[in-house]
Parts: structure tokens; C-alpha cells; sequence
């Protein structure tokens, strides 16, 4: 089949494919994607490279971005794809699984993270807080969060808000290789470029733990890491070839995955999902350097298949949540989807057979020649054994349904089974699948699962409430696939108690449980249904006349105690056995069942029966047949199994199942068959029927939500009345409290005040206390400084004095000195005069003697003279220098004196104003006082008397309102009265006026036939006189009735005029009334 491909160039919706693709299982390509610009300068154009791909939840949308910008929704499921947005720069991270579905995350090439929306195409927020380029985006299971890192930095960011929560800053040194959320849990798995892995608590980022690190050796460098669904293994890979498996329960490395010599380094880890194996994943798909994505089974190492080649290598890959997909971005730019489905058709095959089928006329020689029993050739000539049953054909003649795997052998089944009982517990389940040849109808069986719960099932753990979440999970789809393959079984009781032993028996592989019950029910369970709702009355009358048969005897004690066919039979086959038998039994039990025809069952049912035939025969309350048919007892197996072969052979054909019940016919392969083998009408009936009491108890369920919610807003309101009330209590408590505390304060602060005002009394009497006793102070000291200056004053003039007597007696020692150094030239000079005056004459020495007396006469003058002046201007400076003293002193003194003086009269002049000012304040205060206490008592009056007059006038209001209400009504009564009067005066003279007129007829028939020209005029004289006078004629009608027209009209007119002068006074009088005073409270 040709390669189907899809440009989106200039596209902005469209088909994905045009028809389905059918993809071969050697690569499983379905469908690849580009985006080719044409170009004016080449004629093939230019491929827009695809860069990145991520799944949604459900695992069947994916968004594809180019290097333009340019962002793809794909629906593979609707095979349509749309152009969301062009953000004109190509983006480095995309994520798609957020809470809301519609909603994406791109990571663009500025560093930046943005929303966008795919319904209304639109940006939803722009996230910034990256210094580099981001390089994945892991968002938390529960869509509310999301983690963004890039090669220094990671960040936590909030959804709900686009906010960021937390960031994570990393060391220069070490960079960050992957940091995401783990799956079903809080932690942050972080793996840095130092290969060392955290795990981090994500409210707190509080360290949990720390992944052992890997062998010594070289340096795994890991480029790649990935998570299972199920958050408990761990993948790590590098620039090696091996891959480190670590068990995250444990925090212990589990095992080295070598891949083949070729690989170099790992780009990429992906696991790959199952929807059968519970978020266990086992097949992880490495992308490597040479651009193969090679997939591999962590348990046992091997290679299951590959994707990719040398010439078209896969740049990254992503793969869907269910497991379907997987999409691939490829270096050459364009995008290509693989179906799983397809690339693992090979390794789902069944393994090959052990033995191999034979045919019938082989069987027939073959038993010929063996000499075999003659139980076992009846079973081998008509075709009967599970695994040699009819085939169905189509049209073209092809087998539609699974053949025996060839090598199995079905005599050497058949003789293990007789010779041990039962088939190796190791290869049952194989040689089960083989038997029933089951054809693993993986995509018929996924879509049944995908249509959901059954609405018959939705409340499965209320009957049936069984420990094992798992198990519950498993029977509750299970029930529900085989509910939706047909609608009978979503009506059938007892079909989670036949479904629930193969639960338990394949809970790992659902749809082997799927199709081995499906397959029961076709074969095994052939004519259940015709009598439904009822029991299979004919199955159950093939039970009671095999037992009749074979002993009579405990036919007989069963109907003679009442106990039918539902009681013994029925339950044995509603549950196929599982209450009676323990678990290896029930595996015994129906490895024989399996092995023989579908009448097999009913001949366990008959032989199960017989071989309790002593406990039975001693039964005789119905109650305890119904224990013992429910409970387990002490029967073996292998009696019973013996038992069933020996009725096999003993039972005549007349009464043998066999006839009943058609061959073993498998299930069709692609498709289930049809399952339409019972009352369709009935069937419908209850379907409908459930469905109106499903829609019956929505409608309950909405009316008592409703009366709920409208009991609950009446509770809330009577809540909020009573609290309002109690607020109000409160409020009025408080306020009361509040005056109460008013009045205590203010009270408290009267006493405050007038301990503050003799407070203020005392400070003011201690403060002329301390003014009189700092005066006095001052005056001491100044009185002590003048003292001191005194006594200095004293002391210096001794000390003057002292050397002033010091100098003069210097002067005295100066002048000694000075005449002892004259009279010593004195004498020298005498001497030498003495020699001259030898040689002169002697009145040179008179001359000389006579003016030296006069010089020393002339000195002493001068020396008497300024002693005399030295002494005077010493007295002289004594007595003024004491009178300056003096002066001083008094001057001080009357300084002081002044001082004080201006001291004190500023304080009794500073007194007299405050005392001035406070009385002027208290008169002030006295008088707005007097004047608030006039104008409250104004107030207090003025609201009395508008209250006063507000109350009469709105008892007038009353008064006149209940008066004209009265008015009007009695009016109204009275208007009635007279109408019904005036209809019943008009009805009566009308109809007197009728029976008039009528006589007036016949009178007028009668004067016509006696007088056929016409009356005489005397007579009509007459009867004109009588119709004047008489008040029933015609006219006098015609007369009254107008006057009681006008009557009534014009009682209604004077009536309204009344009502209109009523209504005129009223609105004067309200128009005249003044408007009620408003208070206000400034």
C-alpha cells in the first residue's frame, strides 16, 4: 500500500489522511507530516522543519511546532489538524497535558514560556524568569503545576495563577542534564551533569533522597532519563552504551543494560505504555546517536523492535499515554506517526504449537488403529473437543475464526488429562487459549473498553464488595466490555459471579479474561438466555431428567421436599462451580470442561449431585439444601469428575445434553460475533426500563439535591437572621458596654483632671519653693563671691603692697649701693682731688665742695620731694580703689535688687495673665455650656414635637386611608348592589315584556283571522287607549328601560364625580402637609 503523506503548508485545517491507513507491520508507518514553503529561486521549495511534538492525556491528540513558529493540533482519532497559532519564533519545549485539556505550554527560543488555548486559539499567559533556553517542561499529574529547566535554572510554576512558586538555582559548575515531576506522587526527580539524581519534596524542595551512583569506571555523562507510569523504575542513559535501571522503592540500581556494540551514546529514553499492565511499564524506547529508536525490555533485555533508519533518522520522539502512537520528529524536518499496534503485531503472536492438529478422518484412523475408548471416539467423531470445533467462513471462503497451533496434539492432551486429572498448572493458561482458541481481538476488545463503565455496573462495589481494588478494576471492565458487546449481559445478574473466577485467574491480562468468558457464554452457556429473565427452564429439565435417569430415588426426596431444579442445578451453573470448589478443583474442574462438549457441564452439574446424595438424602429443610448448593463440602473431585465420564457413557442419547447443545464454535477473529440469542423484546424492555428509573432517580436525586439546597439556603438564612439578630444583641451589648465605658472614662477623667489641677497646684507651690530657695542660693553665692572677690581684692593689694615695699626697699638697697659706689669714687675721686688739690689751689676745692653740698642739698629735696608724691598717689589710689570697691558693690547689689525685683513682677504679671486668661476661658466655656444645653434642650423639643406631630399625622393617614378604604369599598359594594339590582329589574322586565309582546301576537293572529282587512279604528282606538294605560306594551317597555339607563348612568357618573373630589382632596391635603423634619447627626 502506498505512503501516505500530509503537507500543512499554507493550511490551516484540514484531513489528516484521506483514507485509513493500514500500516505494514515492518515499520509501521502510517502517515508523515510536512511543511514545504515553495520558493521563487527553487522549484521543489524549502522544508519547514518540525522541532517538537507532545500528547495529551488521552493519548490521541498531539501538537507538533515548526521552526517558524508555526504550532499544529493533530486528532488522530477525528483525523483532523488545525493551525492553532504562528508565534514567529521557533519553540524549544512543548507540554499538553495540563488540568484544562484545551490549554498547552510552549517554550519559546527568547526564554520565555507561554499558554495558549486551542478552542479559542488565543494567548492565555506569558510566563518570564529563564536566563537561557528552556529545555523540557514536565508537568504534575494533576495538570495544576509545571516544571521548566534549562541549563542553570529550574522553575516551578503554578497554572491556576501563572505564577512562579519556586526556583531552583543550580551552582556554575554543575549544570542540570533533567529535572521533571515523578509520576503519581510529589517528587521532583533532579539529574545534574555531575550524574549525580536527587529526588526533592515539591511543596517544601526538601531533599528525600539520593540515587546510589553508578559502578566505577567511566563516567556515564547521562544526556537522557525516564520515568514508568507507575513512578517505580528509573532509566538513565549517556555517552555509553549502557543504560542504569534503578528501583525507586528500594533506591537501588537493579541492573546495567548493555545495547549493541554500535550505539555510542543515548539521546532519548521513552517508556512505553500498556493499558494492561498497570503503570508497570516494560518496553523502553532509546533513541541513540545514529538515529534508530530501538525498544527494549527492561526484565529480560531484549530488543523487541526498532524504529528509524540510517537514512531517515528520528531527531526526538514522543509517545502516546494509552500506548498507541508514537510520533516522531525526524532530521529531515517532517513528522512521522507509528501505530505500536503494528510494530508489535510480530511479538504478540502466539508462541508456535507443541502439537499439531488432526483432522477427522485422521482422528477416525487414528483411534481405529489405537483401539481408544469409546467415550473418547465419540468425542473425536463429532468434532466436539474445544480445540477441533466448527469454523465460520465468510464469503470469500477464508477462515474468520483461530486455528489450533499446529504440533499440538490433542489425543496426548486428552490422555495427560485422563491419566493426571488435570493439565501442568505451568502451561494451563497456554493450553487454555490454545483449546478455546482464542483470537486476541486486541483492537475489538480496546474499543468495548473504550466506550467506559457500563451504566448496569457503575455501582459494581456495592454488591459485590470485594478487597482488591485491582480485582474490582478488572471485573467491573471486564463486566462492562461484555455488557457493551451485548446488551444482554448488562441485564444478567450472575454475570460478575461467572466472570469473577477468570478475574482472578488472568487479573494481568484482561483481554484473555475478556475473550475466555465470552467464549463460555457462547458455547457453554448456549440457551441460558431464551427464558430470560428467568432461569433456563430447559437446561434445567435436561438436569432433572439426566438426574431422574440415573437415581430416582434422590428425584424423588428433592421434589418431595420442594426443592426444583433452581435450587439444586441453577446455582452450581450461575456460578460455574465456584462456590462448591476450591481453586485447584475449579482449575481441575474445567480443564475437563474445556476439554469435552458443552454438554460436559451439565452432566458435572447431575454427577455432582449423585455423589452428595447422602448428605442430600438427609436434608430435608429447603434452607439447608440452599446452604449446602452455596457452600463448600466434603466431595472430592476426582469422584465427581469419574462420576461425570461414567454419565457420559451411560446416558442414553434420547436424554443426552448433546442433542441439546450445539459443537464448540470459537470466537471470529478482528470482530466479536453477534450475541442476539435471547428475548430481544424483554431485553429492551428492561433497558428502557432501567433507563427511566436511571432518568427517575437523576430527577430524585435533582429534586432532593434541590430541596436540599433549598433547605440548606433556608438554614442559611434563618443562620443569617439569627446571627444578624445576635449581632444586633451584640451590637446594642457593645454599644451599651461602649457608653458604660464612656461614662466611666469620662468620669475617670474628671478625677483625672482634678488630680492633675492639685497636682498642678503642688508643682506650682514647689516650683516658688524651689524659685525661694534658688534665690536664696544666689543670693548666698553671690553674697559668697563678693566675699571671695573682697578677700582677692585684699590680696592683691597686700601683694601689691608687698612688692611695692619688696621694690622700694630694692630702690633703698640700689641707693645704698649706688652711694656706696659714690663714696667709693668719692674717695677715689677724692684721693685723686686730694692729689690735684695738692697741686691746685684751694679754691678750686671750696668751688667744688660748695656745689657738691649744694647737689647733695638739691638731692635730697628732690628724693624728699617724690618720696612725698609716691606716698600721696599711693593713698590717693588706696582711696580710690576703695571707693570703686564700694561703688561696685552698691551697684551690684541694686542690680540684684532690680533683678529680683523685674523677676518677680514678670511672675505676678505672667500669674496675673494665665489667671486672666482662664477665668476668660471658663466664662467662655460656662456660656457655650449654657448654650449647648439650650440648644439640646431646643433639639430634645423639637424632635419630641416632630415625633409628636409625625405620630398624629401618620394616625390621620391611617385613619383616612382606612376610612377611604371603607369609602371605596362600600362603594364598591354598593355599585355591585345596584348593578346586580339593575340587571335583575332589566331581566325581569324584559321577560315581561317578551311574554307582552308574545300575547300581543296571538291577539293579533286572532283579530287577523276574524277580520281579514284589517281591525276597526275604533277598536285600535282602544287597544291603544288599553297599551297606554296597561304597563306592559311594547312602547311603555322601550319607555322604561331607557329611564333606567339614565338612571344608572347617571348614578355612575355622580359617582365618579365623587370618588374624582375625594381623590382631588386627598392629594391638597397631602400636598398641603409639611415634609417630616429631617435630623441629621453631624
Amino acid at each position: 500500500m502506498a505512503l501516505q503523506t500530509l503537507d500543512v503548508c499554507r493550511k490551516e485545517h484540514g484531513k489528516i489522511w484521506h483514507r485509513k491507513p493500514l500500516p505494514s507491520t515492518e515499520d509501521g508507518l502510517m502517515v508523515t507530516i510536512s511543511n514545504t514553503v515553495s520558493s521563487a529561486l527553487s522549484i521543489q521549495g524549502r522544508n519547514v522543519r518540525f522541532l517538537h511534538a507532545a500528547f495529551d492525556v488521552s493519548g490521541e491528540r498531539f501538537i507538533a511546532g515548526d521552526y517558524q513558529g508555526g504550532i499544529y493540533l493533530f486528532d488522530i482519532t477525528r483525523n483532523r489538524f488545525s493551525l492553532i497559532v504562528k508565534t514567529g519564533s521557533p519553540c524549544t519545549a512543548l507540554a499538553f497535558t495540563l488540568r484544562r485539556r484545551t490549554e498547552f505550554l510552549v517554550a519559546m527560543s527568547d526564554y520565555s514560556l507561554k499558554c495558549f488555548d486551542t478552542e479559542t486559539k488565543e494567548l492565555v499567559a506569558w510566563m518570564k524568569g529563564h536566563q537561557s533556553a528552556i529545555q523540557s517542561i514536565s508537568v504534575h499529574s494533576s495538570g495544576r503545576y509545571a516544571l521548566t529547566s534549562s541549563n542553570d535554572t529550574a522553575q516551578l510554576w503554578d497554572l491556576d495563577t501563572f505564577q512562579r512558586k519556586r526556583k531552583l538555582n543550580i551552582k556554575e559548575n554543575v549544570g542540570i542534564v533533567k529535572v521533571f515531576f515523578l509520576p503519581l506522587s510529589n517528587t521532583i526527580m533532579t539529574c545534574f551533569k555531575d550524574d549525580s539524581i536527587f529526588a526533592w519534596e515539591s511543596d517544601t524542595l526538601n531533599c528525600k533522597y539520593q540515587l546510589p551512583a553508578a559502578p566505577p569506571g567511566d563516567k556515564p555523562r547521562y544526556k537522557a532519563i525516564a520515568c514508568s507510569r507507575d513512578g517505580r523504575m528509573l532509566v538513565a542513559g549517556g555517552r555509553s552504551r549502557f543504560l542504569h535501571l534503578w528501583a525507586l522503592d528500594t533506591k537501588r540500581l537493579l541492573r546495567i543494560i548493555e545495547l549493541p556494540p554500535k550505539v555510542t551514546s543515548v539521546k532519548q529514553c521513552e517508556f512505553l505504555c500498556d493499558n494492561f499492565d498497570a503503570g508497570a511499564n516494560q518496553v523502553i524506547g532509546v533513541l541513540c546517536q545514529d538515529g534508530i529508536m530501538r525498544f527494549i525490555n527492561i526484565t529480560t533485555c531484549k530488543l523487541v523492535f526498532d524504529t528509524g533508519s540510517l537514512e531517515s533518522r528520528i531527531n526526538n520522539a514522543v509517545i502516546s499515554s494509552n500506548g498507541h502512537h508514537i510520533v516522531a520528529c525526524m532530521e529531515l524536518g517532517n513528522v512521522n506517526i507509528y501505530s505500536v499496534q503494528a510494530l508489535t503485531s510480530e511479538v504478540n503472536k502466539p508462541p508456535p504449537p507443541l502439537v499439531k492438529i488432526m483432522s477427522e478422518s485422521q482422528a477416525m484412523s487414528d483411534q481405529k488403529g489405537r483401539g481408544k475408548s469409546k467415550a473418547l471416539s465419540r468425542i473425536t467423531k463429532k468434532g466436539t473437543l474445544a480445540g477441533e470445533g466448527k469454523e465460520n467462513r465468510s464469503q470469500d471462503g477464508k477462515s474468520t475464526t483461530s486455528k489450533i497451533p499446529e504440533g499440538m496434539d490433542v489425543d496426548k492432551l486428552f490422555k495427560i488429562l485422563r491419566g493426571y486429572g488435570e493439565y501442568p498448572t505451568k502451561y494451563r493458561s497456554f493450553i487454555w487459549r490454545s483449546l478455546l482458541r482464542l483470537p486476541e481481538n486486541h483492537s475489538a476488545f480496546a474499543a468495548l473498553t473504550d466506550k467506559g463503565t457500563h451504566g448496569a455496573y457503575a455501582n459494581i462495589h456495592e454488591k459485590y464488595p470485594i478487597k482488591s481494588r485491582k480485582l474490582l478494576r478488572v471485573l467491573q471492565r471486564v463486566v462492562s466490555a461484555l455488557a457493551h458487546w451485548s446488551p444482554i449481559f448488562g441485564e444478567t445478574d450472575f454475570l460478575p459471579l461467572i466472570t469473577f473466577p477468570f478475574v482472578k485467574l488472568f487479573q494481568n491480562n484482561q483481554l484473555i479474561c475478556f475473550e475466555v468468558v465470552a467464549t463460555i457464554l457462547v458455547n457453554w452457556c448456549q440457551h441460558w438466555f431464551e427464558f430470560f429473565p428467568n432461569p433456563p427452564i430447559n437446561i434445567l429439565s435436561v438436569v432433572e431428567n439426566i438426574l431422574a435417569h440415573h437415581d430416582k430415588e434422590l428425584l424423588q426426596h428433592l421434589l418431595q421436599h420442594k426443592v426444583t431444579s433452581q435450587v439444586y442445578a441453577w446455582p452450581l451453573l450461575e456460578t460455574l462451580f465456584s462456590e462448591v470448589l476450591t481453586k485447584d478443583e475449579w482449575l481441575k474442574l474445567w480443564d475437563n470442561v474445556f476439554s469435552n462438549h458443552p454438554a460436559f457441564l451439565l452432566i458435572v452439574v447431575v454427577a455432582y449431585c449423585i455423589c452428595a446424595r447422602g448428605p442430600l438424602l438427609h436434608c430435608t429443610d429447603i434452607d439447608d439444601f440452599k446452604f449446602f448448593f452455596h457452600h463448600r463440602n466434603a466431595l472430592d473431585i476426582d469422584v465427581i469428575l469419574k462420576e461425570s465420564y461414567h454419565l457420559l457413557e451411560t446416558t442414553p442419547p434420547s436424554l443426552n445434553p448433546e442433542k441439546l447443545l450445539q459443537d464448540f464454535t470459537p470466537l471470529t477473529m478482528g470482530q466479536y460475533p453477534v450475541f442476539n440469542k435471547y428475548p430481544k423484546f424483554i431485553v429492551d424492555y428492561q433497558v428502557q426500563e432501567r433507563e427511566r428509573l436511571r432518568q427517575d432517580e437523576i430527577e430524585y436525586l435533582r429534586q432532593r439535591q434541590t430541596a436540599v439546597e433549598l433547605e440548606k439556603e433556608t438554614q442559611q438564612r434563618m443562620h443569617e437572621e439569627q446571627a444578624w439578630y445576635r449581632q444586633q444583641e451584640l451590637l446594642l451589648a457593645a454599644e451599651e458596654k461602649r457608653r458604660k465605658q464612656i461614662t466611666e472614662e469620662e468620669q475617670k477623667l474628671i478625677d483625672q483632671r482634678t488630680r492633675l489641677k492639685a497636682l498642678n497646684r503642688e508643682l506650682k507651690l514647689k516650683e516658688l519653693q524651689l524659685l525661694d530657695a534658688t534665690r536664696r542660693k544666689a543670693l548666698q553665692f553671690q553674697q559668697k563671691q563678693r566675699e571671695a572677690e573682697l578677700r582677692r581684692l585684699d590680696d592683691e593689694l597686700h601683694r601689691k603692697s608687698s612688692m611695692r615695699e619688696m621694690e622700694t626697699q630694692a630702690a633703698i638697697h640700689e641707693a645704698e649701693v649706688k652711694n656706696i659706689e659714690l663714696q667709693l669714687q668719692k674717695k677715689m675721686f677724692e684721693q685723686e682731688l686730694q692729689k690735684e688739690f695738692d697741686a691746685s689751689s684751694h679754691q678750686q676745692r671750696s668751688e667744688f665742695n660748695a656745689r657738691r653740698s649744694q647737689h647733695e642739698v638739691e638731692d635730697r629735696k628732690q628724693n624728699r620731694v617724690s618720696q612725698t608724691e609716691r606716698e600721696q598717689e599711693l593713698e590717693i589710689r588706696r582711696n580710690m580703689q576703695q571707693n570703686l570697691a564700694r561703688a561696685e558693690q552698691v551697684d551690684l547689689e541694686a542690680k540684684m535688687r532690680n533683678e529680683m525685683e523685674y523677676r518677680q513682677q514678670l511672675d505676678n504679671l505672667d500669674r496675673e495673665t494665665r489667671n486672666v486668661k482662664l477665668a476668660q476661658l471658663n466664662e467662655g466655656n460656662r456660656s457655650l455650656e449654657q448654650k449647648v444645653h439650650l440648644t439640646m434642650r431646643d433639639v430634645e423639643a423639637k424632635r419630641k414635637e416632630d415625633a409628636l406631630q409625625n405620630l398624629e399625622e401618620l394616625d390621620t393617614q391611617r385613619h383616612l386611608a382606612g376610612v377611604s378604604d371603607h369609602r371605596r369599598y362600600q362603594l364598591l359594594q354598593d355599585e355591585s348592589q345596584l348593578a346586580r339590582e339593575h340587571v335583575q329589574n332589566l331581566q325581569r322586565e324584559l321577560n315581561k315584556s317578551f311574554d307582552q309582546l308574545r300575547e300581543i301576537k296571538d291577539a293579533a293572529y286572532k283579530l287577523k283571522d276574524g277580520f281579514p282587512s284589517g281591525p276597526p279604528k275604533a277598536t285600535a282606538d282602544l287597544s291603544s287607549r288599553q297599551f297606554l294605560n296597561d304597563s306592559t306594551p311594547e312602547g311603555s317597555v322601550a319607555l322604561s328601560l331607557d329611564r333606567g339607563r339614565k338612571t344608572f348612568e347617571e348614578e355612575e357618573q355622580e359617582l365618579m364625580q365623587e370618588v374624582r373630589r375625594l381623590r382631588e382632596k386627598l392629594a391638597r391635603e397631602n400636598r398641603g402637609k409639611q415634609p417630616p423634619p429631617t435630623i441629621s447627626y453631624d
